[in-house]
């Protein structure tokens, strides 16, 4: 990822960032971050604010960090520290030695919390949850303030340390800043910076059994590190005016907060909660099911990070939600794959082929293109014989006159291969299924053409029968059948109960035998498919990554009359 060598995007953040280098703020510097909460794994919109502040230290010589806002042990696993890392890897980003997490600060924090109570903007407070969200008031009606307010300083330092040292049981009390109960915003009122949690910590265990509250652990992390740009999405606006405060009663370095517009896709929640429900609920099979739009599902389902990357410049960076059509993150898809996947052979729905007249123990090696948009891509064998498969949808007994695929009598074009005729339908004389054809070639069409000039209107892929490798195929669809996926309510009622076919008989062509996963392939008249983890030495799997009809392309087509 390197916004030095390609097209430097513009956007109004990048407006202030250079305003900022202009007045010489921050003595010239950019340093961002991106901050995940290690309670899940990352989706697409995640995706977007690590290219966006990754892009921007990039392209201004900058740093740029990777911390972790570990500030809930109930809810956080290592094993979402792990897959972010890798997440965040994979996509490009580069961190270099700035990996950094919100607990390696928990000191800091607690001092800064002591502070604020040494000055009076801080106090204990004994009223449970639900008395504190009855005394906040809401959007229409002020706050009340506690009865435990007004406690003196030296009550609250007692009882602050009290609460360290684990005396209290959870929710027993809570240190909450003394700002305004009667504010608009109501972030401002009098918002807890810490609760007692006697919960183990994926990375301090027992040390700690209070823990600083998210919107007090995110800004003072960004400042205790430098940060000079704090991008965030627009859901954190409201909060900002609390950051504000923090950083301004206890006279720290301050970061500038800029938030942008979240990403919304039709077709697709990217809610972390609802995705966890998803996968806890079993709907999908886990958090790199390649139905999801995380960036483990996306990487299984075979989508490139240059194509993520793309498709996030494409975008851009806007100041208001709007929901982006899907099609567009898979047209740039298939720009990418257009150019880098090799073209190979692969039948789904098999049927069998017999070509009488060619030699029985005869088997031919024909050269096939791997990728015509790549010269330096080259060429490959493979294998023809007497007996081939073809798609089961490529011949019908009884064709409309549009259909230029195979039937009885007609001729068809073989790809790489030769011209043949269907001479003899065999069928299940039980259910009258179509279960054989016998053909004839000719001999001299081999590559395409034949003596006389005769051209033909439908050309079929194919593989041996002899030499095919049975393979598993999923062809994902949209897990959601609305394209508001919360439409009603409910966004699990609208699950479409066909976003997954598993083809268990397809034959794919022997140059797949050794295919690795993760290894992208464009199965030729049917689309772009990735070799999934679950391949071993049992069988191919192949996820479909992108059908080859860019319906994005038409869209853009129609825009532009």
């Amino acid at each position: 990822m390197s916004s030095n060598k390609e097209k430097v995007p513009s956007d109004f953040i990048r407006v202030i960032i250079n305003e900022d280098l202009k007045n010489n703020k921050n003595d010239g510097r950019v340093h961002t971050r991106f901050p995940p909460e290690p309670n899940g794994s990352l989706h697409i919109g995640h995706a977007k604010s690590i290219c966006l502040n990754y892009g921007i230290a990039d392209q201004y010589k900058g740093k740029f960090n990777l911390r972790f806002d570990d500030t809930n042990p109930s809810k956080e696993e290592t094993q979402y520290v792990e897959s972010i890392i890798e997440d965040v890897r994979w996509l490009g980003a580069d961190w270099e030695d700035r990996l950094f997490y919100a607990s390696d600060y928990y000191g800091q924090l607690y001092d800064f919390a002591v502070q604020l109570i040494k000055d009076g903007k801080a106090y204990v407070d004994d009223l449970n949850q639900e008395e504190i969200r009855e005394y906040r008031g809401t959007l229409t009606e002020p706050g009340k303030e506690s009865p435990y307010r007004n406690r003196s300083v030296e009550e609250n330092l007692d009882l602050f340390e009290r609460m360290r040292q684990g005396e209290f049981e959870d929710g027993a009390r809570v240190l909450r800043a003394k700002i305004d109960m009667a504010s608009g915003n109501l972030n401002m009122r009098d918002p807890a910076i810490y609760r007692i949690k006697h919960a183990s910590h994926h990375r301090t265990g027992d040390k700690w059994c209070v823990y600083p509250m998210y919107d007090f652990t995110h800004c003072l992390s960004d400042s205790i590190e430098g940060i000079t740009h704090s991008i965030c999405s627009l859901e954190f606006e409201d909060h900002r005016p609390l950051y504000d405060w923090f950083l301004d009663q206890l006279t720290v370095h301050h970061p500038q907060q800029i938030e942008f517009a979240r990403l919304n896709l039709n077709y697709n929640i990217l809610s972390k909660r609802k995705l966890l429900q998803l996968v806890e609920e079993k709907h999908v099979n886990g958090w790199d099911d390649p139905r999801l739009l995380t960036v483990s599902g996306l990487r299984r389902r075979g989508y490139t990070p240059a194509s993520i990357r793309d498709f996030c410049e494409r975008i851009g960076v806007a100041k208001r939600d709007s929901v982006v059509d899907i099609a567009l993150l898979e047209h740039c898809l298939r720009e990418h794959l257009n150019k880098i996947a090799m073209r190979v052979m692969a039948v789904l729905k098999p049927l069998k082929v017999v070509i009488d007249n060619y030699p029985d123990e005869q088997v031919e090696e024909l050269e096939a293109i791997n990728n015509p948009e790549d010269e330096d891509a080259g060429s490959r064998m493979v294998p023809f014989s007497n007996v081939i498969y073809i798609e089961r949808g490529d011949f019908l007994e009884d064709p409309p006159k549009k259909f230029f695929r195979l039937s009885p009598g007609r001729e068809v074009r073989l790809k790489h291969a030769y011209y043949i005729t269907c001479d003899r339908v065999v069928k299940d004389e039980a259910t009258g299924e179509v279960t054989e054809l016998h053909c004839t070639y000719d001999p001299e069409s081999r590559g395409g053409g034949t003596p006389d000039g005769r051209r033909v209107k439908g050309t079929l892929h194919w593989v041996s029968a002899e030499h095919a490798i049975k393979a598993e195929v999923r062809i994902y669809n949209n897990l959601f059948a609305t394209e508001d996926a919360q439409e009603g309510g409910d966004f699990r009622a609208n699950i479409n109960p066909d976003s997954l076919e598993r083809l268990t008989s397809c034959m794919v062509e022997p140059s797949l035998k050794e295919a690795k996963p993760g290894s992208r392939y464009q199965f030729l008249r049917h689309g772009y498919f990735c070799v999934d983890p679950d391949s071993n030495n049992d069988g191919l799997v192949f996820n479909r990554t992108v059908s080859l009809r860019d319906s994005w392309a038409k869209i853009e087509k129609a825009q532009k009359k």
